[in-house]
């Protein structure tokens, strides 16, 4: 929630910076046209905008972890570690009470606690040690070396002068503290706002695990073969399902008796998301590579399908009637109006479906895969390896930027008509 508030505060300061400050100062020709809103070629990517974007995302994500990378002083509190103690007093059933103090040795991520010990102290309730790292809580067991024992009735009555009864919790300097139904004491020290590597691991170690899986390999494959296995599925998954969904598209669009046959088909497995697939593709298809690209394929087809059939839906009738005028038949009209005019509905969908087939493939190599970046994701998430597990999201997430920049700049090149009457 923290980490969300901060991000909005930023995003909130940066608009209102460029708004007041930075186009103020300079000259924008987009402002002299007549009309400009609801008008997509007045709408263009504010570059300031995304450098401030990344920049926070990677500023936010340096602070809650603690890296090496962002300075000092922008780091979210961190968790206490080093020395601390508490004080609890014990009764007895007969009314007797007694103080006994317990140091703690807070360690920090990544350290393993070691034990120490303490002078025990005068009375029944001894002094007592406790080793533990930052961010957990530890149950200390008073009674284990005092005179008198839970068994004898004897129960923890305060910490730190603070009364507390079992399911109850308090705070002192020291944490929170709680006592169980049992009457152990639960203790946390403060934990503050950074996250455990376990959780959240910081940059400097993400791009660690990459240099060190490109020069050494996961699970007897280099990175690179592990990102080809993936982008070739996707590619090929990609491929088969346009090859077919956007003739079907264009079949759809065109003819009443195609629309009639395939919509119901279309329009109900467009819903059913692939991982639902995986069962019945096992079935029929093996754990093999073809059983993957089946399922990928199976995941853009509908999308392209979809697409092309909008793409010839939205085809101007003017335009349609402007060539029969013009004596064109049928198949010049196919190729000079309806093929031309859909294409920028096609690029969108072939997009839309790129993404979806790079949000499978992880599922997809779920199947029995021995290469892949999904491959690597899952067996990484079962070691706990949240390191590797960033790594692939970060690399899926980059590789999939990549080709729709592509896939955009190639819209461009074959599509400048688009947007134009």
């Amino acid at each position: 929630m923290m980490i969300l508030l901060v991000y909005v505060a930023i995003f909130v300061i940066s608009f209102l910076v460029v708004r007041f400050f930075v186009q103020r100062t300079s000259t924008d020709f987009t402002s002299l046209k007549t009309v400009t809103f609801g008008d997509e070629s007045a709408v263009i990517s504010n570059r300031f905008a995304s450098v401030v974007s990344v920049l926070t995302i990677f500023l936010l994500w340096g602070s809650f972890t603690g890296s090496a990378w962002v300075p000092g002083f922008l780091h979210a509190p961190g968790p206490f570690v080093g020395e601390t103690s508490f004080t609890y007093t014990v009764a007895t059933q007969d009314g007797e009470r007694d103080d006994a103090t317990v140091h703690v040795r807070v360690v920090g991520f990544g350290e393993k606690p070691e034990k120490f010990d303490v002078p025990l102290g005068d009375g029944f309730a001894k002094d007592d040690a406790l080793a533990m790292s930052a961010s957990r809580s530890a149950t200390v067991l008073f009674d284990k070396n005092d005179e008198v024992t839970r068994k004898d009735g004897t129960r923890v009555v305060a910490i730190d002068g603070v009364a507390i009864a079992p399911g109850e919790s308090i705070r002192t300097d020291a944490g929170r503290f709680a006592l169980t139904s049992k009457g152990a004491i639960s203790f946390s020290p403060p934990k503050g706002l950074q996250m455990e590597p376990i959780w959240l691991p910081p940059p400097e170690a993400v791009v660690g695990r990459v240099i060190e899986i490109a020069n050494e390999g996961y699970r007897d494959s280099t990175l690179w073969k592990h990102l080809g296995y993936s982008l070739f599925r996707v590619i090929a998954g990609f491929f088969f399902g346009a090859l077919i969904g956007i003739p079907l598209g264009y079949a759809m669009g065109l003819s009443d008796w195609f629309r009639g046959w395939f919509e119901p088909i279309v329009e109900f497995m467009r819903p059913v998301p692939p991982l639902a697939l995986i069962p019945l593709v096992i079935i029929w298809f093996g754990i093999g590579e073809v059983g993957k690209i089946i399922l990928l394929f199976l995941a853009s087809l509908w999308i392209m399908a979809i697409s092309a059939r909008a793409g010839v839906s939205g085809v101007n009738i003017s335009k349609v009637h402007a060539a029969y005028s013009l004596g064109a038949s049928k198949l010049q009209i196919m190729r000079h109006v309806i093929m031309p005019n859909s294409l920028p509905e096609i690029f969108t969908g072939a997009r839309v479906a790129m993404g979806v087939c790079w949000g499978t493939v992880v599922a997809a190599e779920l199947v029995a895969a021995s290469e892949g970046a999904g491959m690597m994701i899952m067996v990484a998430s079962k070691f706990q390896l949240t390191d590797i597990v960033l790594m692939g999201i970060i690399l899926i997430g980059v590789i999939g930027f990549g080709i729709d920049v592509l896939m955009r700049r190639a819209e461009n090149w074959l599509v400048p008509w688009k947007g134009r009457s």
